[in-house]
Formats: C-alpha cells, sequence, structure tokens
C-alpha cells in the first residue's frame, strides 16, 4: 500500500511537539514517507492532553498516525550519536524547537548538511530563524494576536477572540510539508539540498491576505465584523425563529433569488442594496430586514427555500453534526482506528482522495526504539 503513495522511500526525522511540526509530519506520513518521531524520555507533550482512551491521548494520535517513534536524550553522547546517524539516513530533518536549540544540540544544519549534502532541513518556530524576534517563543493564540489575526476575529462590539481552531499551528504545518515537497523535487533533480525557515508569524499574516490587501489599498485596519464580510453581502449568519443560519449570496442574482425566496423581491430593487459593494455598505440595514423574514421561519424553513433556489447557505454545525454530513461519509473520512493498550477510536483521515486508510497507527511512546536502533547500526 506504502509504495503506491507519492512520498514512498522518503525518510522523514521528526524532533516536533504539540502541533505545528507534528501536523506538517503527519501530512508527510500520509502521503508514504517513513516519519520517524524522535521524542524525549517524558515524550512528547501532547501525549498528556485529553481526552485519554485506554490512558492515550485522543488529541495526540490526531496528529501522529502513520509515524515510528524512538526515545532519544539528546543530551546524551549515545543518543546523540544515535540521532546523526538517524538523520545521516534520512531525506529530510524536520523540527520545531527554538532558534538556537538544535545547534546547540549539535544537530543544526550545518553540521547535517556538511555529512549529508542533499538533506531537506525544515525549521518551524513563533518568529524565523532570522531577525530581532527570532529567539522569542510563541503558542497559537499568541501568534494569533500578534499576527492581526484577533483583531478581526469577534463581533464588532466584542473584545479580542481567537479563531476556535489552532489556525497559525495548523497553517504553519501546511506550508512546511508543501515546502518540504517542493525541496524535495529539487533535490532529487540536483543533488543539492535546503535549508527552510517557516515562521508562523509570517504564515500566519500570509493566509490572511484579503485582510493585508485591504490595509494596502486603504490605509485602514480591517475591523472585527462578527460573522460579516467587508465586501460583500448578505453574507454572514442570520437569525431565524429557533436557530441561527448561514446564507453567502454573494453576487447580485443570488440575492435576487434569496429575496424572491422569502418574499422580499422589493429589496432586490431598492437602491441601497443594488450593487455588491452598496449591500455591504448598507448591511447592517439589510440584516435588519431580512431578518423581519426570516424570524418568521424556522432555520430549516429558510435553508429549504435557499436550497431550492440554489443559493449557498448552511446550518452552523456542531463537530458532532458536520462528521455526520453525507459528504464526510461518502469520501469515507472518519476511519477508525487502534490505539497503544488495545483500545479503539476514530481519526479523520487526510481529505485527499476517498479515505486512505491508517497504515500505521499512532505509535506508543518509544514503542519503534529498537526497531530503528537496528536499521541504522554501523
Amino acid at each position: 500500500m506504502t509504495a503506491s503513495l507519492p512520498l514512498a522511500g522518503i525518510r522523514v526525522i521528526e524532533f516536533c511537539q504539540i502541533a505545528a511540526g507534528p501536523f506538517a509530519g503527519m501530512l508527510l506520513a500520509d502521503q508514504g514517507a517513513d516519519v520517524i518521531k524522535v521524542e524525549a524520555p517524558e515524550g512528547d507533550g501532547m501525549r498528556g492532553w485529553p481526552p485519554h482512551s485506554g490512558g492515550y491521548s485522543e488529541n495526540f494520535a490526531s496528529l501522529n498516525r502513520n509515524k515510528r517513534s524512538i526515545v532519544l536524550d539528546l543530551k546524551d553522547a549515545g543518543d546523540l550519536e544515535t540521532a546523526l546517524r538517524l538523520c545521516a539516513s534520512a531525506d529530510v530533518v524536520l523540527e520545531n524547537f527554538r532558534p538556537g536549540v538544535m545547534e546547540r544540540l549539535g544537530l543544526g544544519y550545518e553540521r547535517l548538511a556538511a555529512e549529508k549534502p542533499a538533506l531537506v532541513y525544515c525549521s518551524i518556530s513563533a518568529f524565523g530563524q532570522q531577525g530581532p524576534r527570532s529567539k522569542e517563543g510563541g503558542f497559537d493564540v499568541t501568534l494569533q494576536a500578534a499576527g492581526g489575526m484577533m483583531s478581526v476575529t469577534g463581533e464588532p462590539d466584542g473584545g479580542p477572540v481567537k479563531c476556535g481552531v489552532p489556525i497559525t499551528d495548523f497553517s504553519a504545518g501546511l506550508y512546511a510539508a508543501f515546502a518540504i515537497t517542493s525541496a524535495l523535487l529539487t533535490a532529487r533533480a540536483s543533488g543539492g539540498g535546503s535549508r527552510i525557515d517557516v515562521p508562523m508569524i509570517g504564515t500566519t499574516l500570509a493566509i490572511a491576505a484579503l485582510q493585508t490587501s485591504e490595509y494596502f489599498g486603504t490605509g485602514r485596519d480591517p475591523q472585527r465584523l462578527g460573522s460579516a464580510h467587508p465586501r460583500n453581502a448578505p453574507y454572514q449568519a442570520f437569525r431565524a425563529k429557533d436557530a441561527y443560519f448561514v446564507v453567502a449570496a454573494g453576487n447580485d442574482d443570488l440575492f435576487r433569488r434569496a429575496c424572491e425566496g422569502i418574499g422580499c423581491a422589493e429589496l432586490a430593487r431598492d437602491e441601497r442594496f443594488a450593487t455588491t459593494a452598496l449591500r455591504a455598505r448598507n448591511q447592517a440595514a439589510l440584516k435588519e430586514r431580512l431578518e423581519e423574514a426570516f424570524t418568521r421561519l424556522t432555520a430549516d424553513e429558510c435553508l429549504a427555500i435557499m436550497r431550492a433556489r440554489g443559493v449557498p447557505c448552511a446550518p452552523i454545525n456542531a463537530y458532532s453534526q458536520a462528521l455526520a454530513d453525507p459528504q464526510v461519509g461518502h469520501y469515507q473520512w472518519v476511519q477508525p482506528v487502534d490505539l497503544p493498550g488495545g483500545a479503539r477510536t476514530r481519526t479523520f483521515v487526510s481529505p485527499l482522495g476517498a479515505g486512505q486508510p491508517v497504515r500505521r497507527r499512532p505509535p506508543g511512546l518509544g514503542e519503534h526504539t529498537e526497531e530503528i536502533r537496528r536499521e541504522i547500526e554501523p
């Protein structure tokens, strides 16, 4: 099964904890790479995060499938020598320590690349490997704050709110996996490796392209709008009789169809709402008028009207509801996975393709230490 995957034959040594680095490693493992997770004797800190099934962290399991685990004390001379041999056997080294830590441990890029010039070496950190803030650490919430994301999240009259999903961690992991895969193509063609620097502050700003371009174009900071959009309307959550739901009538034709569906055709002729730009400018008044109609109906009734007219819309799902969506079932994205100790749970697998099965369950701490040591014995 692994042989047919695009990264089959690629070995990745992962010196990572918690989210960003392990997510990047898992993306590579899902595509067939042999990802060896190097853990300290106490293990990746996420192993302690609840919930636990049979004593094993479900959070850790969700980011570490298809990997092997080896325990090494990198401050021990013998274990460091093992780590060096591991890196010499690898195509990729992935790490997310603070800048300078890998060098102090004797595992920096310069040393490893001298032994293996084709090595792809990727570092994920809060602020990057160079510059005035490079030595600072960070977590998802601090990067959401520093990178501007919290300034545009939440209701206009509310306090700062972070995105409920740790988006700075996972966007950094996505950039890292993409950069590594690209660098492997170059290494294969030229025989030359590369050093990849993934600063979370940079990836956080990069995925905010619409917000940064708004600032560049207007000189004004984007503002919190709740679920609304600064340049489009109706394009947000609306209140019905019993619940909230979302409508995204993102052009003139969809707006007309939405208005006709709820018996408010006159709104499409109102000069305040004649264009997308005007609807965005006057969206508070538009929301008030639309909700006069929506609140006479249940959310399900509103959704049925919008769907019948081809207007994009959605209920506001809890994760239990989202995971039960028929599209999720069609693609078989939720798969069973066994955990060390015998417990069985479920996990959301790679969304690329139809439900790639988990080839290797998430590892117990140091589960593959002896197996891996035998592979690299001199």
